[in-house]
């Protein structure tokens, strides 16, 4: 199983540019024959490039030193060098890149083939035909080439993806992905199973989809960096939507939920106001009801659970395929709503803001 790599830190160069040539003509019958030294050419850059084929930093924490091509030098007959070819690093979508010794935020890469810049190339240094004057026809100087830029970057990975699973461990999320998507996360029925977040595509009728990121649990302090839960949780900075689970057999559901929202405000305050649904899973665990019956209550003991802000709720059973059907339709509906508002926002400049969350 590949590892999930989601912050590396790496150094770059851009090439350093060809130094200029000292050349002289000489030619039959010119006796005289001016400066003909060419120009360097230019380094390389360095560049990074969305490619959407990966889906973790892996390749960065095996090999942490990237230098581009350098210029080639200037020759006679005023001919300048090649310029160094760019050096392209690949890196999956929602890839942030800031530098790391100061920590300026660069930029980040979103969109597939989409390219940034993080270290230029030299200059390449003038041959001596340049510094030729009417007073100083037979110049010597020349120029060495620039070296190019260097700099540590840091690069890390916010996944991207349509609504995030958030929950306390063992609260279902790794089973509701594998229920509703082709992907195969690790379930067991211990806490912190999943230690890296999971991404799966939720297939629909008439050619719909969706993508659902399944994120390790988040217990009391995560913001702190308890648990796994501050290491992740900048992954469900970019989904449109969240899904809070808690599962029937929680001791307190309300206390659960309101705990999940604390963290979600202590870590962002951005991050919790996103749009959010409830989903109370395992409702296998409750039994057929009896017939004649009207059911048990979502948690077996008549008590409610107050979620004024959320969009929405839904009790579901991963296992039974209870409730599956509504629930992925529901979060479709809103996908797509939240998809034709950042459309509409697109005109004002919103939707490039959106995904400015620090």
């Amino acid at each position: 199983m590949t590892a999930f790599v989601d912050r590396v830190v790496i150094h770059v160069a851009g090439g350093t540019g060809g130094s200029g040539a000292e050349a002289f003509r000489r030619e039959k019958f010119v006796p005289l024959g001016g400066p003909s030294g060419g120009d360097g050419g230019r380094g390389g850059d360095v560049i990074l490039e969305v490619d959407p084929q990966l889906a973790t930093l892996l390749d960065y924490s095996y090999r942490t030193h990237h230098h581009a091509e350098r210029g080639r030098h200037g020759e006679g007959s005023n001919k300048t060098g090649r310029s160094g070819e760019d050096l392209i690093l690949r890196v999956p979508a929602g890839t942030v890149v800031r530098d790391a010794d100061t920590g300026e935020r660069l930029g980040e890469l979103i969109k597939a083939g989409q390219r940034l810049t993080v270290a230029r190339g030299g200059r390449g240094g003038r041959g001596n035909a340049a510094f030729a004057t009417p007073t100083h026809q037979a110049p010597r100087e020349w120029e060495p080439g620039e070296p190019g830029q260097e700099r540590r970057i840091e690069l890390e990975l916010k996944l991207i993806a349509d609504v995030g699973l958030v929950g306390e461990p063992n609260a279902g999320k790794s089973t509701l992905l594998a229920a509703i998507s082709a992907a195969r996360p690790k379930i067991a029925d211990y806490p912190f199973t999943t230690t890296s977040p999971n991404l799966g595509v939720v297939p629909l009728s008439e050619h719909r989809s969706f993508v659902v990121a399944d994120i390790p649990g988040i217990i009391e302090g995560a913001h702190a960096g308890k648990g796994l839960g501050l290491q992740f949780l900048r992954h469900i900075e970019r989904t449109r939507s969240l899904a809070l689970l808690i599962p029937v057999d929680s001791p307190d559901p309300q206390l659960e939920y309101e705990r999940l929202r604390k963290e979600l405000t202590s870590y962002s305050v951005a991050l919790a106001a996103k749009p959010h649904c409830v989903v109370i899973t395992k409702m296998d665990l409750l039994g057929a009801p009896e017939p004649g019956s009207p059911g048990k209550t979502p948690f077996a003991r008549g008590e409610g659970l107050e979620t004024p802000d959320a969009w929405g709720t839904f009790a579901i059973s991963a296992v039974s395929g209870l409730g599956l059907r509504e629930l992925v339709e529901a979060l479709w509906e809103h996908t797509q709503a939240a998809i034709e508002a950042e459309r509409a926002a697109a005109g004002t400049g919103l939707e490039e803001e959106e995904w400015e969350i620090a």
